[in-house]
């Protein structure tokens, strides 16, 4: 004969506030996600249509917004720019990022306390307020209108935050690993190289994703330290669609989702070393 098992008021409740989570959850990634989503739509919309019907899906879809957006734009020209900076700057400010991290992370000097407060004074330092003293001193070493103009910046001030994260997880790695490397010969290049760089793999990924987002938006630097049409990022691409006078907003739109997409496809290829790198370092023991 079958025996029901007891009700548990417990495991009912359980349940109730698990399925109470995930439907929050996912009131939350549909409210976060909807942007995305209407800058998609608005793209293939007519300026008509996009006073008239924000918030509605287009009735035709005009596809040639995206082609035109691209030339209108120079989108092209603007694209290797932004990518030819951003992989430039991101490779300074991850190599040399992860050298000092394992330096403060793995010795001990008398003047390391210094040096992380001088890089901590870095982190809070606006960085729109360098734009002037920048500006006098790139001109005065003739890198106004060059990619080092926006390299060398970029790497200044994302290099705070990719020592703290990088020495953060470093701390962590067992120091045994670099004792057992010297007796075997190993030098402390080798050590870093072959054994260090590998595994902060997570942590340097936070740190590329973060400055992959910073470089590529960034608008302030490039409109002051570019004036060449021909190396002009993306952001000063999409600035001229608008005027004094009016904005192109379907053209606008269609070009903000060309600039988009390299942005979510780089997140999209890092997000679980990046969950890793954030969380990596935050508990010791």
């Amino acid at each position: 004969m079958e025996q029901k098992l007891p009700f548990n008021p417990g495991r009912g409740w359980a349940k109730i506030s698990r399925g109470l989570i995930h439907i929050g959850l996912s009131l939350y990634a549909i409210v976060t996600l909807y942007p995305l989503f209407w800058l998609f739509t608005s793209a293939f919309k007519t300026n008509e249509e996009f006073d008239s019907r924000p918030f509605f899906l287009p009735e035709v879809w005009q596809w040639g917004n995206l082609s035109r957006a691209w030339e209108v734009s120079a989108m092209g020209a603007s694209l290797i720019n932004s990518t030819i900076v951003t992989i430039a700057a991101l490779a300074l400010t991850l190599l040399l990022g992860a050298l000092a991290a394992y330096v403060l992370a793995r010795f001990q000097f008398r003047l390391k306390a210094f040096l992380m407060g001088l890089f901590l004074l870095g982190m809070l330092i606006p960085i729109h307020s360098t734009l002037v003293p920048l500006f006098i001193m790139l001109k005065k070493v003739s890198l106004l209108d060059t990619y080092w103009a926006l390299i060398l910046p970029y790497t200044a001030f994302e290099l705070p935050l990719a020592i703290f994260v990088t020495a953060a997880f470093l701390t962590a790695i067992p120091k045994e690993i670099e004792e057992a490397a010297l007796i075997d010969g190993t030098g402390y290049w080798g050590i870093f190289f072959r054994m260090m760089l590998p595994l902060s793999l997570p942590a340097l990924s936070t740190v590329a994703i973060l400055g992959f987002l910073r470089f590529w938006n960034d608008f302030a630097f490039a409109l002051i330290f570019i004036s060449k049409p021909a190396l002009k990022t993306v952001p000063l691409s999409l600035s001229v669609f608008a005027t004094g006078y009016s904005t192109d907003y379907k053209l606008t739109m269609a070009a903000m989702t060309i600039a988009v997409i390299p942005t979510i496809v780089a997140f999209l290829m890092f997000q679980e070393q990046i969950m890793k790198g954030m969380t990596a370092g935050a508990v010791k023991g």
